[in-house]
């Protein structure tokens, strides 16, 4: 038995079972409901709050507690939202507005209550029938990435709604928010390629694949795979997470940043492996499970551990007009009472799923459980950045693991492979400054560290020494 204390960060590679590996079929429909939330996870948290069991009741709690998810939420949509620049700027109203919707469409489906599937339903349909389109400063990219992928989670979960204008959500999300996020990815509002850190592609990554899957457009999805994987942006896996060390720690470069948008990048990269999982297919486990490896390092960094940093230099400047760089030296400095609702999602991937070892990620989840939603994080945007509620949704006991995402429906070079990797490396891409515009804003002893939560009640992992491949 391998204990928290004495696991290093190479332990990541150690594990117990053999590896999830989501079942692939390009011609199969894809699954609904199908981004954050499958059926089956749905039915868990359902039956693990109705049976009392922790930490899904103190999970629920957390939901039940927050303001947004009350059935008396009442939508204010607006024509034109501005984020950035503009008058009036009101972007808040919207993310005000989707994290009331998904939380109440969440509420439902734990307890029954039909009064919160209305609300979330009269809160889509309202801005579904009345948003026109995104403007503002190039924070407007930020807003249909965040708001857009946010949009389609809610909507996923009420879309077998009689009262819901499916049609009409779809259209606002292929219409409005996916366009934007698009053009992000192959324009960069029209600046070099390196300007832009990467949260602000992993949010438009996030956006594109929601869309898609949402619209059941194939072709959009497999553009976000596409991008994940080899996308010329910083947000694709290699340019965010540039190097790996022999520890199996992985660098992730805006933590050359600030720990706030680092934090940001790692659970928009996690919501785009959650998302695509529900699909069949392995972005978690693509490239030797590169990303658990840069979730590691940034929660090490959290939770206040020293972390290596290669100093990178990147590129910044509009096509044809200024131009400079910038050199991130070293790592920032982390404050281990930061924290943001994204560690349950990543951690039961790997432990639970997948029988590895994530020991800091576990304990940055411990940390954080019960994980709270939009309004829990503070008023401002980047507490809304994430839907959050993960101790509630993402918890799984040994008897939840299976070997692949339920109806999956993958595409091309969907499986993402999980390849062998050896020694440090580092990719040839863009490192990680300013951007052209403002931006806005040991697994067992980990898990039973948080207190009252008791999420390792599924039973201990044994972790083995693996082999060179998953």
């Amino acid at each position: 038995m391998l204990k928290a204390s004495g696991a290093a960060a190479g332990a990541l590679g150690v594990g117990a079972t053999a590896p999830a590996t989501p079942a692939t079929a390009a011609d199969t429909p894809f699954a609904h409901p199908g981004l954050l939330h499958t059926r089956a996870d749905l039915g868990r948290m359902a039956a693990r709050v109705k049976a009392g069991a922790e930490p899904y009741t103190a999970g629920f709690a957390k939901l039940t507690a927050n303001r947004h998810a009350q059935s008396g939420w009442r939508a204010n949509p607006q024509a034109v939202v501005y984020r950035g620049s503009g008058s009036p700027e009101n972007y808040r109203i919207l993310y005000n507005d989707i994290h009331a919707a998904y939380q109440n469409a969440l509420r439902y489906h734990v307890s029954g209550d039909g009064a919160h599937a209305d609300t979330a339903v009269a809160i889509l349909n309202a801005w579904s029938g009345k948003l026109t389109r995104l403007e503002g400063s190039a924070d407007r990219f930020l807003a249909a990435g965040l708001y857009g992928y946010q949009f389609a989670n809610a909507a996923e979960l009420v879309r077998e709604h009689p009262d819901f204008a499916l049609g009409r959500a779809q259209e606002l999300m292929s219409g409005v928010f996916h366009p934007l996020s698009d053009d992000f990815l192959r324009r960069h509002n029209n600046a070099v390629v390196t300007n832009y850190w990467p949260n602000w592609d992993l949010t438009a990554v996030a956006c594109v694949l929601a869309t898609g899957i949402f619209c059941d457009d194939r072709a959009v999805v497999e553009r976000a795979v596409e991008y994940f994987k080899h996308g010329d942006g910083m947000g694709s896996v290699r340019h965010a997470i540039p190097v790996v060390h022999d520890d199996g720690l992985a660098e992730w470069v805006e933590a050359g940043r600030d720990q706030g948008h680092a934090l940001l990048g790692v659970g928009l990269m996690g919501t785009v492996c959650e998302m695509a999982w529900n699909q069949g297919i392995d972005l978690y486990g693509y490239d030797d499970s590169r990303f658990l490896k840069g979730a590691q390092y940034v929660a090490k960094w959290c939770l206040g551990g020293d972390v290596p940093y290669t100093a990178n230099t990147r590129r910044k400047g509009a096509i044809g007009g200024w131009s400079g760089s910038e050199t991130a030296s070293g790592v920032a400095v982390a404050d281990p009472a930061m924290t943001r609702p994204i560690w349950a999602m990543i951690a039961h991937h790997y432990t639970r799923r997948r029988g590895l070892s994530a020991t800091y990620v576990t304990r940055a989840a411990a940390k954080a459980a019960p994980e709270g939603g939009g309004g829990d994080y503070g008023p401002n945007s980047g507490g809304f950045d994430q839907l959050g509620f993960g101790t509630l949704a993402f918890t799984r006991g040994r008897a939840d693991d299976v070997s692949a995402p339920p109806s999956p429906a993958a595409s091309g070079d969907a499986g993402g492979g999980v390849r062998p990797q050896s020694g440090a490396s580092a990719s040839a891409g863009p490192a990680a400054g300013r951007d052209l515009a403002a931006t806005g804003a040991e697994d067992v002893v980990g898990w039973a560290a948080a207190a009252g939560v008791t999420a390792v009640a599924g039973g201990l992992l044994l972790l083995r020494r693996r082999g060179g491949t998953e």
